[in-house]
């Protein structure tokens, strides 16, 4: 890069979010790196040493108005605010901790169908909006969110996760027809099943389809789960490199939804 750009990425404490921080970072960039804790945010710190990019830990629960504009506060006061990735969400594991958060919907609550929602859509919704004021004065940005290939397709739990991720979906397609115009990029990052903290139960349970030689290549015909490197790449693509893709779904699954 010949100048200074800055990255916000969500969910940059473990995972995904951590491997897409660190893309970033080798790649130049500042990031504005969120989550809830710190201690996981300074791990990603300290894995950045040495690298040309630099990590700015800002902690926040997603899905807050407060957090939202406290990260792009923090982004334009770095200066070249250019990008933004919504990866924060919650899923398998935080159904082990909230019973009902991942099931089907006559088993879910209100609350608990409000508190997903607020998580995984009203996080990408309220990032959005505070991004678009600033890229729409600059005259151009980038948007990346990270929707689920469980979000392209009915499921047979799970269904206020796989709505959410559909609504993000729509909503990022949706940005791309309105602020193309301005220049203005708005992507998704659909991935399947990657070997994060997010499905450790499933990875530790009888229920891990890759433990089983027959059942891994139903499971993803590549016979594995993904590596977060693997899509934090696909982010970084989408985020900076793939200038003419807006309004574009890039199911990344090992081929599961083939």
């Amino acid at each position: 890069m010949t100048e200074q750009q800055t990255v916000i990425v969500t969910g940059a404490g473990t995972g995904i979010g951590r491997a897409t921080a660190l893309r970033f970072a080798r790649a130049g960039f500042s990031v504005i790196a969120n989550g809830r804790r710190l201690p996981p945010l300074e791990t990603t710190l300290a894995l950045s040493s040495g690298m040309p990019g630099r990590v700015i830990p800002v902690t926040g629960g997603a899905g807050t108005e407060a957090t939202a504009a406290a990260l792009v506060a923090r982004a334009v006061a770095e200066g070249g605010f250019c990008c933004l990735v919504n990866n924060a969400g919650v899923g398998w594991s935080y159904g082990v901790d909230h019973p009902g958060t991942m099931a089907a919907l006559a088993d879910t609550t209100p609350d608990q169908w409000h508190e997903v929602l607020r998580i995984n859509l009203d996080s990408v919704y309220l990032l959005c909006r505070e991004a678009l004021r600033h890229f729409r004065e600059q005259g151009g940005g980038s948007i990346v969110n990270v929707s689920s290939a469980g979000g392209t397709r009915g499921m047979d739990d799970a269904h206020t996760y796989a709505t959410a991720k559909a609504g993000v979906i729509n909503l990022t397609r949706s940005l791309a027809r309105a602020y193309g115009r301005e220049g203005i990029r708005s992507n998704v990052i659909a991935p399947g099943f990657v070997a994060t903290d997010m499905v450790t139960p499933v990875l530790e349970s009888d229920l891990n389809p890759f433990a089983d030689e027959e059942l891994r290549f139903q499971a993803s015909p590549l016979g594995r789960p993904g590596r977060p490197e693997e899509i934090a790449d696909a982010i970084y693509y989408m985020g900076v490199e793939a200038t003419y893709c807006n309004g574009a779904v890039l199911v990344i699954d090992g081929g599961s939804t083939a």
